[in-house]
């Protein structure tokens, strides 16, 4: 996004700060940006020192009544963030956010938490704009109409109806596992939420990429090669184990790429490596195992990173539990320890993008057919694959 901004509008661009990944950081102008390696999916030091970087821009261009550019994209929660109270450390930020990402709990409902433990989340940076001229572009890791979840919103207002923060950390137990000085402010901002001052000023915005846009090249494609390709819409954000199942009911007599996307909920059970897309893959292996249903299946995060792993996801079918029980691998004892990374990782079927400096959620592709036509465009799809290779 900074490199396209810089692209667009050279050295119009009077002064920049990007906070994002150190793998992903682009080559911009020295001159023009102050470049930042911010924490994810847990905040930093560098999370800290752009957000002090960020106010203090803010600070000039009110001055000088600037035009201001915020470019939001999706993972950007812990990559800047200001405390709301000197009280809340970095551990204690660090703590919170380990919490929230691994309860369980859908991403509105983490999102409603942060806010009430940040003072730039929630449109708290949005506000700090009082003469400047502003607006928001945004690469969305969220459902259409929900951009005030991108990275927590920080430029725009929470939704009217955002989860309640306390009635997220009572529904998944959280008080106990919370920092105290997290849990007094997620307290105190409750009550300023009903205060007149806590009304945000409107900041225009406009979303450049979301997951749709991913769906729908990755059904292009699908079609390219031959296949039929058809994106299941309703798959978005269930539960991991009740997506696994939705993912594997698709029927089709002939050879069809069933696409869908989101974010699965995904608790973490263990002290293994993976996320929710290392996990929808073993589950369905497990799954496909038991019914010998002939399917592939694969799932990836856009970032190319998968919970705390170096992989954006893996791929399996109805043969992959067999072949790691052959090497003395058990499914299911990876899958209680939260080590789907492993597990894929012993048996090769990794996949490994490296950080692709984006994010739009997840895809997930399921490959199947039963149809008499499907080994002919099985065997067409492979050889326009190869031919593409």
């Amino acid at each position: 996004m900074a490199l396209g901004l810089e692209d667009a509008l050279g050295d119009a661009i009077t002064r920049g700060v990007l906070s994002g990944p150190t793998e992903s950081q682009p080559q911009l102008s020295a001159a023009h940006w102050q470049v930042f390696s911010g924490g994810h999916p847990l905040p930093n030091e560098g999370s800290l020192a752009a957000a002090r970087a960020a106010l203090d821009l803010l600070e000039q261009a009110n001055a000088a009544r600037a035009v201001v550019v915020f470019l939001v994209s999706g993972g950007g929660s812990a990559m800047i963030e200001s405390p709301s109270s000197d009280d809340i450390t970095l551990a204690d930020l660090q703590t919170a956010n380990q919490v929230l990402t691994s309860c369980g709990a859908r991403i509105s409902e983490i999102n409603s938490v942060r806010r009430g433990f940040s003072a730039l989340k929630g449109g708290g940076l949005g506000n700090r704009v009082t003469q400047a001229t502003a607006f928001t572009l945004i690469v969305s890791d969220t459902n259409p109409g929900d951009e005030a979840s991108v990275a927590s919103g920080p430029t725009l207002s929470p939704a009217a109806d955002a989860p309640n923060a306390l009635a997220v950390v009572r529904k998944f137990q959280l008080e106990p596992r919370l920092p105290r000085s997290i849990m007094t402010s997620l307290t105190s901002s409750t009550r300023r939420q009903t205060d007149s001052d806590s009304i945000k000023v409107p900041i225009a915005h406009h979303v450049l990429l979301d997951n749709q846009t991913a769906l729908a090249a990755a059904a292009d494609h699908a079609s390219s090669l031959g296949l039929v390709a058809r994106i299941e819409s309703k798959i978005c954000e269930q539960s991991i184990d009740e997506g696994c199942q939705l993912l594997l009911e698709s029927e089709s007599g002939e050879l069809t790429c069933f696409i869908s996307g989101g974010e699965f909920s995904c608790p973490v059970r263990g002290p293994g490596r993976g996320g929710r897309n290392l996990e929808t893959v073993l589950r369905c292996a497990i799954i496909l195992d038991q019914t010998c249903a002939h399917c592939v299946v694969l799932s990836a995060g856009s970032d190319g990173l998968d919970g705390n792993s170096p992989a954006a996801g893996a791929i399996a079918d109805e043969t992959t539990v067999g072949r790691a029980r052959a090497i003395g691998l058990n499914a299911q004892d990876f899958l209680a320890r939260s080590d789907s990374y492993t597990f894929f990782e012993r048996l090769g079927d990794l996949i490994v993008t490296g950080p692709t400096g984006t994010n739009v959620r997840d895809v997930r592709l399921v490959l199947r057919g039963t149809g008499s036509g499907g080994r002919s465009r099985r065997q067409a799809a492979v050889s326009r694959h190869q031919e593409h290779e």
